[in-house]
């Protein structure tokens, strides 16, 4: 018998409709527009990594060039079997991995100001073998599906104080960015926080209120914190301040033109001081141009308007919640830093997702629409049959 006889059917079609191993039924169930999105962002991340890794490491006196885009390739890898990894998870797993994660992220915030690692006047990384850690960045998720839970809970009238658990998850989470401090995180977490205490069907006025509450804070960090009130008022003022990130970030993307300069022929971004992190979308303009830069945002706005389409049809308040605020996380933060790139609005150290070099940025995006993907799967009850998703039953 040759030994094509001895494969079985599963095996030559690893990914045929009656296939139900776990990967079969994964690559049936998941959406696969929002995965392959996710995959083209990744590899683009790849390539401006290597168009900026030279500048960068000339900046920092690194000797080999491609030293930042070669860790950035071993960054991916990560981020994508994390992706991947988590996408499979059952929606109670989803729950127990962020309860886990959300323990472990807030025990390393609090030990940040004794353990912590110190940069630009803020202590948000522990540093071990070579490697920094943003606990923050695994923070996010896993808070946001914990608090949908506790709403999903708290709407089943069995006693569990569902908002006041949540209301509280957000209150440690802030004041431990706050002591960091990070700023923009806590704007970041508030606006997804907000989107689901909203799609969790509470009253309008309780929104408006938390809103309310949401900006009296906004104005009192700019009191307290001298580093934001600097930053929005070189933003309003910029000829009485130094601005010359901001600057040379907008004079590169306006060299880069239609089609841009070409694969490594920037010329500005030599003098972006992070390049390759927070103004990487400025490498991307210069050397590819506009029609690119616009591809990036379509990207983006794809993974979030097809998220959210997807996650408002889930039957299940916790799933819906839990899948839309994910999705909230990922769409803010590439808006928040692209707006800077463009000078719309202050300067933030936030990265662009799956692009931006560093570890705990990828591999964190690459766990945030992981789950958002493993809540939003085909499965079995999930959607109304009316959405033409019951066939999912097949794979029970």
């Amino acid at each position: 018998m040759s030994a094509d006889h001895l494969i079985k059917p599963s095996q030559a079609h690893a990914f045929a409709r009656s296939d139900r191993s776990a990967l079969g039924v994964w690559w049936w169930t998941i959406d696969r527009w929002l995965l392959g999105a996710a995959a083209v962002l990744i590899g683009l991340g790849i390539l401006l990594s290597f168009a900026a890794s030279p500048a960068a490491a000339a900046r920092m006196n690194v000797g080999d060039p491609f030293h930042f885009a070669l860790r950035q390739c071993v960054f991916a890898v990560i981020g994508a079997s994390v992706l991947v990894a988590a996408s499979m998870l059952e929606v109670r797993m989803v729950r127990r991995l962020s309860f886990f994660i959300f323990v472990g992220a807030i025990a390393l915030m609090i030990a940040l100001p004794f353990l912590g690692h110190s940069a630009k006047g803020a202590t948000r990384w522990v540093e071990f073998a070579g490697f920094t850690l943003q606990p923050s960045e695994f923070m996010k998720p896993a808070l946001i599906v914990l608090v949908a839970w506790m709403f999903s809970e708290g709407q089943k009238g069995e006693g569990v104080p569902g908002v006041t658990i949540a209301f509280a998850l957000y209150a440690v989470s802030v004041a431990l960015l706050l002591i960091q401090p990070d700023v923009g995180q806590t704007v970041l977490i508030t606006v997804a926080f907000g989107a689901a205490f909203w799609m969790a069907g509470v009253p309008l006025s309780w929104v408006m209120r938390l809103g309310a509450v949401a900006l009296a804070g906004l104005v009192a960090i700019y009191f307290v914190f001298s580093h934001v009130a600097d930053r929005v008022n070189r933003f309003l003022n910029p000829e009485t301040a130094d601005t010359h990130q901001v600057d040379r970030a907008a004079e590169a993307i306006a060299a880069g033109g239609l089609f841009g300069r070409g694969p490594g022929e920037g010329v500005m971004k030599r003098h972006v001081p992070d390049l390759h992190t927070d103004f990487v979308y400025s490498v991307a303009a210069e050397e590819y141009g506009l029609v690119f830069s616009l591809i990036v945002i379509g990207l983006f706005a794809l993974i979030v308007t097809r998220g959210l389409h997807r996650a408002m049809k889930l039957s299940n308040t916790f799933e819906q919640v839990a899948a839309a605020g994910l999705f909230v996380i990922v769409g803010q933060q590439a808006i928040i830093n692209i707006a800077v790139n463009l000078n719309m609005i202050p300067t933030k150290g936030m990265t662009l997702p799956f692009i931006s070099y560093g570890g705990s940025s990828l591999i964190a995006s690459g766990l945030t629409l992981g789950l958002a993907l493993a809540l939003t799967r085909r499965r079995p009850g999930a959607y109304a049959p009316s959405e033409g998703l019951a066939k999912a039953g097949a794979f029970a």
